[in-house]
């Protein structure tokens, strides 16, 4: 991949790694799974990584409260997820422009556009760690939380651990992206299966499946994709990194600045990864300083 020059066009080149069938598949089904993207040694990487973090590598004011006095794995029984891992962690950054996932991404993140020139960056890194007993995440859309103004939002869930029904692995409706509609949400009550964020609902889930894959697989799902996982009731872990992508063409409108317009909103906090960043005249704005955490807590 290409390096990035600051405020300058610059083209970065990553593998065209799909067939024609996978894209189609993508935009009709809304999710794909490739396997065997991840090699073995990047796997220990990836896991190494997250014992980093509990053992306070990457110094974090989130983690730091619940890691006082406690082991690496009595932290990493406590986190749910690690929101913004590429923030503080190199190997995490890695992963968000691993070239073989861009390279897909670079195929399918705008497919459904007919002008796309593959052009792809990213906004967001999401570090699961979901010990055994640690709920999911009920029925919603990740376009809710990162809205983008053509629909190309894309996550890409990587599986760091062989990802079961009974360790809690993504279930989806397959379709279910293709109208563009955001379903309400209203207050989980389930606590026992899934976590405290909001459930969508006023849809049929009886067409859900679940997307079982081996590690070093990845998913790539669709933002409008009615998604969910369920609690780990295995004794293993089902660590998972996901990052989210979207067109580079596409504003990121995820908050705004006072006096500015929501049709201006662009926030630059993102890594580009493939083709080109057509707004590099605005800058890039640095990697925060902290993580979000998303602990056990209710």
């Amino acid at each position: 991949m290409n390096a990035t020059i600051e405020n300058e066009v610059v083209e970065r080149i990553v593998p065209k790694i799909l067939t024609k069938e996978q894209i189609e598949f993508f935009i009709e089904e809304g999710y794909l799974v490739v396997e065997n993207l991840i090699n073995n040694d990047e796997l220990q990487e990836l896991k190494d990584d997250i014992i980093d973090f509990a053992r306070g590598k990457y110094p974090s004011k989130s983690i730091e409260g619940i890691s006082e006095g406690m082991s690496p794995d009595e932290v990493l029984k406590e986190i749910l997820c690690i929101h913004q891992s590429h923030f503080l962690s190199p190997v995490s950054k890695k992963y968000v422009e691993h070239p073989k996932i861009c390279g897909a991404l670079s195929q399918i993140v705008a497919g459904h556009l007919p002008h796309w020139d593959g052009s792809v960056k990213c906004c967001q890194s999401m570090l699961f760690v979901k010990s055994p007993g640690l709920p999911g995440q009920s029925w919603h859309q990740d376009e809710i939380y990162i809205p983008t103004r053509d629909r190309s939002l894309t996550g890409a869930w990587i599986a760091i651990d062989d990802a079961t029904v009974e360790n809690g692995t993504l279930w989806v409706i397959p379709k279910s992206h293709k109208k563009g509609y955001l379903y309400p949400q209203k207050e989980n009550t389930n606590n026992e299966d899934f976590d405290y964020t909001q459930e969508s609902y006023g849809f049929d889930s009886s067409e859900e499946i679940p997307v079982e894959v081996p590690a070093g697989s990845v998913v790539f799902f669709n933002g409008y994709l009615l998604h969910r996982s369920a609690k780990n009731r295995s004794q293993n872990y089902r660590r998972v990194l996901v990052n989210h992508y979207l067109n580079a063409y596409s504003l990121l409108p995820w908050n705004k600045e006072e006096g500015q317009s929501v049709a201006n909103s662009d926030i630059r906090r993102i890594v580009p990864v493939a083709g080109i960043d057509p707004y590099a005249w605005k800058g890039v704005i640095g990697d925060g300083k902290d993580v979000s955490l998303r602990s056990y807590q209710k």
